[in-house]
């Protein structure tokens, strides 16, 4: 399966948010990312339900929602209601992470789990069948532009290890310092959805960029 480019909006120009959308959806990207931070469960606050909704009034492709907030349940229905497609939730955020990924299920969304770097992917074996995705933090959350963490490889691969024999159709995403430098080894790895956001907007054909990133093959590549 070819993998998927997932340009991250918090780092678009949001005084032309239209004209961003407008390119992501010419361009050869699969998805939207969109980060919501509350402040609390992560050092920042991006924005809402009003963003979100003059995002998906213009995109014409799936929203991949980006949960970094705590009590993620009392919000998921309304964002479905906002037009998310996708909905990831973080695993230390939530209690009963069964009950939330259930709860993404029934407002009619994909269900993904996203972890901090610190967290181990083995944690999430008991519920992984029940999973469409697994978000990768490769960064901290909570802000654009840092380095990647490169035991973000070594996670990937046990992940993929653990969903061959699982759920063979999970989709792995990688969030945070994603770029032409390190796209090939995540795919050798076993990622699948990549998200950029610095690498694409900062680019001088945000465009141009989304193309490479869509071309790379990882497959030659030893990680």
């Amino acid at each position: 399966m070819a993998h998927l480019i997932a340009p991250s909006v918090l780092s678009a120009d949001f005084a032309n948010l239209q004209r961003d959308v407008e390119m992501i959806n010419a361009s050869q990207a699969d998805w939207f990312h969109v980060d919501v931070m509350d402040g609390v469960f992560v050092p920042n606050i991006s924005f809402g339900f009003p963003v979100m909704e003059a995002i998906k009034k213009y995109a014409n492709k799936p929203l991949d929602v980006h949960l970094m907030i705590v009590n993620p349940d009392q919000y998921i229905e309304r964002f479905a209601a906002a037009g998310a497609d996708v909905i990831t939730v973080h695993y230390e955020a939530c209690t009963h992470l069964h009950r939330t990924v259930q709860a993404i299920h029934a407002a009619g969304c994909k269900a993904s789990v996203a972890l901090n770097p610190h967290t181990p992917v083995g944690l999430l074996k008991d519920i992984l069948s029940d999973l469409d995705m697994v978000l990768i933090m490769s960064v901290n959350p909570g802000f654009g532009g840092q380095q990647f963490i490169p035991n973000t490889l070594h996670k990937i691969r046990k992940l993929r290890e653990m969903s061959a024999l699982i759920k063979s159709d999970l989709f792995i995403e990688v969030d945070g310092g994603v770029g032409l430098h390190n796209t090939a080894a995540l795919l050798q790895a076993g990622a699948n959805v990549l998200v950029a956001g610095n690498a694409i907007f900062a680019a001088p054909s945000p465009t141009d960029m989304i193309t490479e990133l869509k071309q790379v093959d990882g497959s030659a590549v030893q990680v």
